[in-house]
């Protein structure tokens, strides 16, 4: 665990600004046919909200598999700590598939604090309450758990089950 000490795991709903969700979608579908991925930080003060959007590069240039660069990824991470940030959503695209995570999702999920957001650019996609085929898990010890997406205009008033302290961001 990195940081500050955290509560065990978050309430399971993603709260996200509606641009950040706009940025996950335009990344996939630029993308696209390979698989996007990337990642959203946020502070590192327990308040699970994502706030920078970080696209990254798919290493291994896939349409059915996606990798960061391990040069990349550990750019990232210095500049997370430099920035007292963590990773709050790691995100990627399935090209042909739903937007559940695959076995290899699983085995490579190592951040048991963030959510793991999926979106899908197959054609016959269908829309979820986000207008996308999009979907947030948390992924801990090989478990998925499907969680609520509660997209806002900005954290001022959202709700998240936890401390529910003003963001005016």
């Amino acid at each position: 665990m990195r940081g500050r000490a955290r509560a065990p795991y978050p309430v399971p709903v993603l709260v996200i600004r509606a641009d950040l969700v706009e940025e996950i979608v335009a990344h996939a579908r630029r993308d696209h046919p390979d698989e996007a991925c990337g990642v959203i930080a946020g502070p590192d003060d327990g308040s699970d909200r994502p706030h920078r959007f970080v696209p990254m590069l798919n290493a291994a240039r896939s349409p059915t598999f996606y990798e960061f660069d391990s040069a990349d990824l550990l750019a990232l991470y210095k500049d997370m700590d430099a920035r007292d940030e963590v990773p709050v959503v790691i995100y990627h695209s399935h090209t042909a598939t739903e937007a559940y995570p695959s076995r290899t999702d699983i085995s490579y999920a190592s951040e048991p604090y963030a959510h793991y957001v999926l979106v899908s650019t197959r054609e016959d996609a269908e829309a979820n309450h986000t207008g996308h085929d999009l979907h947030s898990y948390r992924i801990v010890d090989g478990e998925v758990t499907e969680e609520e997406i509660q997209v806002v205009e900005s954290y001022m008033f959202a709700h998240t089950g936890a401390d529910d302290v003003p963001d005016h961001s």
